[in-house]
């Protein structure tokens, strides 16, 4: 049996996936549920299968923490896709595909051309890694606060905590940025495809009668 991540499955679920395994793996430690003894038991291939699929699963899972955690955390600005780019190629204003989600725009782009599609799917892809990483390091950051009054350490904890929140904050700025410049590529490469604005318009005009 083969078993295969893609490139977004990799990006978006594996990676933040593992930095939850990391947490869970700190709290199981501390709270000595997790010793050296009962992981050195369990052979290095299926270890490293076992949190492979964990993190993956993990990351999938937690999803939608890292939407909800974007949603709350204020924007300092508020930046558009298709307003962006008609401020930096006023040529475009007016074309039909600005009106159309950037989805389904990213459709039109992969039945043009799959090769340049990928670079959106990449731009994409980063975004959500980035995101979704943010949550387990905003935990972290509250376990190193428990840790400021529990622990040995306090000030190395403290430490910590304003680095974990730090990163979480910029993680979520930075998918956000990533998410922009994924509209901003789809928007760019609709704009040399050729007879896109017809086609939408024969496409809306059959969705009307």
């Amino acid at each position: 049996m083969n078993f295969a991540i893609g490139v977004f499955d990799l990006f978006a679920y594996t990676i933040p996936g593992a930095l939850y395994v990391a947490f869970f793996g700190y709290l199981g430690t501390k709270l000595h549920i997790l010793t050296a003894a009962s992981i050195g038991g369990v052979p290095t291939v299926a270890l490293v299968v076992v949190v492979v699929v964990l993190s993956f699963l993990l990351g999938y899972l937690a999803y939608p923490v890292g939407e909800a955690l974007e949603r709350i955390v204020p924007r300092r600005r508020s930046r558009k896709a298709p307003e962006e780019f008609v401020r930096r190629m006023p040529a475009a204003k007016g074309r039909a595909f600005l009106n159309e989600n950037t989805h389904l725009l990213l459709c039109a782009v992969q039945l043009h051309d799959k090769e340049v599609a990928a670079d959106v799917t990449r731009l994409r892809a980063s975004g959500l890694m980035v995101r979704n990483c943010a949550p387990p390091l905003l935990f972290g950051a509250v376990a190193a606060i428990v840790e400021i009054f529990a622990g040995k350490h306090p000030f190395i904890a403290a430490g910590f905590a304003v680095l974990l929140l730090f990163a979480s904050l910029t993680l979520i700025s930075q998918g956000r940025k990533f998410g922009l410049w994924a509209g901003m590529k789809t928007l760019e490469l609709c704009f040399w495809i050729p007879e896109i604005d017809e086609k939408l318009a024969t496409d809306g005009t059959a969705t009307g009668s």
